[in-house]
């Protein structure tokens, strides 16, 4: 078959790779801002298809685009678009193009890009990223071709290999974190702020651990007792959570809020009136949900998501030659799916 064009296939990203917790959550994408940045990138950067990935850990914008000036064109873009922060994003990100991009798409997928190596709930993030891209007709014949395939790659490496050996998610190992700094959870006070996936598969793994006493806080108030009911729990709304910290040994926070929903000021009072008795923070939430201040008080121990992968990885050297196997899988597959894409195969 004759040789034809290569695609312009791009990736302008930024992750835990290359920039901090604090830069990471400046990047962070509500429902609102990522349509507006769609319609800006379809409209203004000239894409004939584009697909944005936002979780917790990473933005990476996919793109197919019209002509060789795709990168200033989406820059440019970028920067018309209210809020982002163009300049740091570039800072702070990568450029890949071509065959680069379907390797890393691949190995995303996979989990082995995820700040917890092997971790589950990225697959569902991309699949509910694309969904929603293929919905308003953002995608087309070379992204859609480009996620199916990461897809069935990211299933082979999770059946074939033992890359998530463990059962690695965030839920798991705030569960584990819990477990280790309080021993049983049976008697253990468990304040969880949050209702989304990320906070049922918390709730899913404290309970299997022996937690019993774990109460729900939303500012849903109907998710928040349909969640607690999965567990046969009682349920609060957040506006509440302030006042009823001091009865509780753990509070783990996983909402969309923007703005901090625990301040060093409403956390003080609280262990004023527990003077011997620690308060364990998870914040499992970007933009984070509980301010970083609140770690300097007394008495108090705070981790945020790098701590939790710090501790996902620590079994990572086990799995390392698994990793590898994978990643060697997925390179060979993401060449010939890119050499389809350029009408070589």
């Amino acid at each position: 078959m004759q040789a034809v064009e290569s695609p312009q296939l791009f990736l302008l990203g930024s992750s835990h790779r290359t920039a901090p917790l604090e830069v990471r959550e400046s990047f962070a994408l509500n429902a609102d801002s990522a349509q507006a940045l769609y319609t800006s990138l379809k409209e203004q950067a000239g894409l004939s298809e584009c697909l944005i990935l936002n979780t917790c850990n990473r933005v990476e914008i996919y793109g197919v685009a019209n002509g060789p000036e795709s990168r200033t064109r989406l820059e440019e873009s970028l920067s018309r678009s209210h809020g982002f922060d163009t300049a740091a994003f570039v800072r702070h990100g990568f450029w890949l193009t071509g065959e680069e991009v379907v390797r890393h798409a691949f190995e995303v997928a996979a989990g082995l890009d995820s700040q917890m190596v092997g971790e589950t709930e990225i697959l569902g993030q991309i699949k509910s990223s694309y969904a929603g891209a293929a919905a308003t007709a953002s995608t087309g014949p070379i992204l859609n071709r480009l996620f199916q395939k990461s897809f069935q790659a990211a299933k082979w490496a999770r059946t074939h290999t033992g890359i998530s050996r463990g059962q690695v998610s965030i839920g798991n190992v705030a569960a584990e974190l819990a477990q280790r700094v309080c021993g049983e959870l049976q008697e253990i006070s468990v304040l969880l702020v949050g209702t989304g996936e990320v906070a049922e598969k918390t709730v899913q793994a404290l309970v299997s651990r022996g937690a019993s006493r774990v109460t729900v806080a939303g500012r849903n108030l109907i998710k928040a007792r349909q969640l607690a009911d999965s567990f046969q729990g009682p349920c609060m709304s957040v506006a509440d959570v302030p006042r009823v910290l001091t009865f509780h040994d753990i509070v783990i926070c996983s909402t969309a809020s923007p703005e901090p929903l625990l301040r060093k000021d409403q956390v003080a009072p609280a262990l004023r009136q527990r003077p011997t008795r620690p308060l364990f923070a998870i914040d499992l939430a970007l933009p984070r949900d509980i301010e970083p201040a609140v770690g300097k008080l007394s008495n108090v121990y705070l981790y945020n998501l790098d701590d939790l992968a710090a501790i996902a990885n620590e079994n990572l050297k086990a799995r390392q030659a698994e990793v590898e196997k994978a990643r060697h899988a997925l390179v060979e597959r993401a060449t010939h799916l890119w050499t389809h894409l350029c009408g070589r195969a």
